[in-house]
């Protein structure tokens, strides 16, 4: 877009950026999850490499997205654990490099909140998911870039893809939690 051009719409009473294709900034993003461990605490870790595309339609709730997270990024700061997610008892990045994400819709709820529908594929097993959204807001940087940011989270049961590896305790409970928590902050880029 030239400077001339608006970067910005109105739809609905949120301000939102205009139709048009959207990539994921690789310097602004946050792909990361939170597991229980040993039902006591909380791991949380991240997949550093990933890449979305965000069409941004005419009509907002027409919009998409597709994601690919490269399996091996994951990490969690602890060399060992994240050997053992890499292999075949996880994300087995050997045979499945990446997780991707492809959204089949998205509803508005309230303000700068939405639904997005999709379809996440982990270890070649695809279920159905709901990203909660909130849309950041929009605007240009002092270099003319024009960008949106937001936040989405989701809740999935690992064992739904087959990641079913876990070790009972002595003292009750597991060392692996099944429900894991999605949690993802970016800002998007607008594509000439």
């Amino acid at each position: 877009m030239t400077s001339t051009e608006s970067v910005t719409r109105d739809w609905e009473g949120l301000t939102i950026p205009a139709a048009g294709t959207y990539l994921l900034d690789a310097a602004h993003k946050r792909v990361g999850f939170v597991a229980r461990h040993m039902m006591v605490s909380k791991v949380r870790g991240e997949f550093a490499e990933a890449t979305a595309t965000i069409t941004v339609a005419d009509d907002p709730l027409q919009s998409s997205v597709s994601a690919t997270i490269q399996a091996a990024s994951i990490n969690t700061a602890q060399a060992d654990r994240d050997g053992h997610l890499r292999g075949a008892d996880f994300l087995d990045v050997e045979q499945f490099p990446t997780v991707e994400y492809r959204s089949t819709g998205v509803k508005s709820r309230d303000g700068n909140e939405f639904v997005l529908l999709g379809e996440l594929t982990i270890k070649g097993v695809t279920r159905q998911v709901e990203l909660e959204v909130e849309f950041e807001g929009v605007g240009r940087t002092p270099f003319g870039t024009d960008v949106f940011g937001f936040t989405a989270a989701t809740e999935i049961d690992r064992e739904d893809f087959g990641l079913t590896w876990n070790v009972a305790l002595e003292t009750g409970g597991v060392l692996v939690g099944k429900k894991i928590k999605i949690e993802i902050e970016g800002e998007a880029i607008r594509q000439a």
